[in-house]
């Protein structure tokens, strides 16, 4: 293992996606927060959760270690919960990889610091269906595929949908 500059673990770590929706990235995404050398002189890694109890971290943790390890770069991944991950940390590109993909992307969140949420809401704006665009849709539960995910449908193509939950 060799001691690399922070710019080769970033371009290292572009590539790298997320388990859960492979087509977005996971500096797309913004779960790879920073990459910064450590008070030893080890390049950290700083990876966020989407929420605490993601059960896909220890699968992201594992795939920043073996990506960084084939291309010989010795490194630390640190998970930290604060700030906590919000989706307006998402890219645009991210954003319409996720609709593309058939997940309706999250609404920008305005955030309120007066406040602490325990639980995502549902949207308070209608969410456009990722398959025809319409925004006559309904929540059919507030867990889709993952707990970051709302399940909705479309009352318009009758298809089924994943939202994206702001937070």
């Amino acid at each position: 293992m060799t001691t690399a500059t922070l710019e080769q673990v970033w371009v290292a770590l572009e590539g790298l996606t997320d388990p859960e929706i492979p087509v977005v990235t996971l500096r797309e995404l913004g779960i790879l927060r920073d990459v910064r050398s450590g008070p030893d002189g080890l390049v950290e890694v700083v990876i966020t959760p989407t929420y605490s109890g993601c059960p896909a971290m220890g699968q992201i943790e594992d795939d920043v270690r073996a990506t960084l390890e084939s291309s010989g770069i010795a490194a630390r991944v640190i998970t930290q919960l604060s700030p906590a991950w919000t989706t307006d940390w998402m890219s645009d590109v991210a954003k319409e990889k996720l609709r593309a993909y058939g997940i309706a992307p999250p609404h920008q969140t305005k955030p309120d610091v007066s406040v602490v949420r325990f639980m995502r809401r549902p949207a308070a704006e209608p969410v456009a269906c990722p398959q025809c665009g319409s925004t006559h849709t309904v929540v059919s539960s507030q867990f889709g595929s993952t707990a970051c995910k709302a399940l909705y449908k479309c009352l318009d193509c009758q298809e089924p949908f994943d939202y994206f939950k702001p937070y």
